[in-house]
């Protein structure tokens, strides 16, 4: 297999709908991809469809693909791994069994303990920021961003003009902006 940084390039040309970039990219990848793929789904005929369809979104979805520190293999063997569970997830609709202890490999959706605890600390922050917002700015931008009211219904609740309602949200998100940077 091609060095990672060989790979990221592959992918920015494939971005770029170089088809040659495509064919290098699938050659330099495929056997790992395919492995995966079959190691979830446990059927040949099966990994062998998907993992079409895996490089048919690679070539779709190239231009998504960010350097953000990840591993362009971390990335390409997502989407295998995800197209691969949702095949099984077709199976299981048409009342197909799944291989032996697969569901216990499948990861949970839910957050994890770190997860969560990163989250209640920013809605934590979050809570506190909006409580430096004046009482009627924070319903106004809890109605809007929450609640999806339109700005014509909370400009109607509160009273005030259309247009005063937008700057209230816009400054209202400027200063929860500001907040959250600290």
């Amino acid at each position: 297999m091609k060095d990672l940084e060989a790979i990221e390039n592959l992918i920015g040309r494939c971005a770029l709908k170089d088809r040659s970039a495509f064919s290098d990219l699938y050659s330099a990848t495929s056997a790992k991809l395919f492995g995966v793929i079959l190691r979830v789904l446990n059927n040949r005929a099966e990994a062998e469809e998907v993992l079409q369809e895996v490089y048919v979104k690679i070539w779709r979805n190239a231009d998504r693909y960010s350097t953000g520190g990840f591993s362009p293999m971390t990335w390409l063997i997502t989407i295998a791994r995800n197209a691969a569970i949702d095949m099984l997830r077709k199976r299981k609709g048409t009342g197909e069994q799944m291989p032996e202890g697969l569901a216990e490999a499948m990861p949970d959706s839910a957050p994890g303990p770190e997860s969560q605890a990163v989250q209640a600390s920013e809605r934590e922050k979050l809570d506190g920021c909006f409580d430096e917002l004046e009482a009627d700015r924070a319903q106004a931008v809890r109605g809007a961003y929450l609640d999806g009211e339109t700005y014509a219904d909370l400009a109607a609740r509160f009273d005030v003009p259309l247009n005063t309602m937008r700057t209230w949200l816009r400054r209202s998100l400027l200063k929860l902006r500001e907040c959250l940077s600290r």
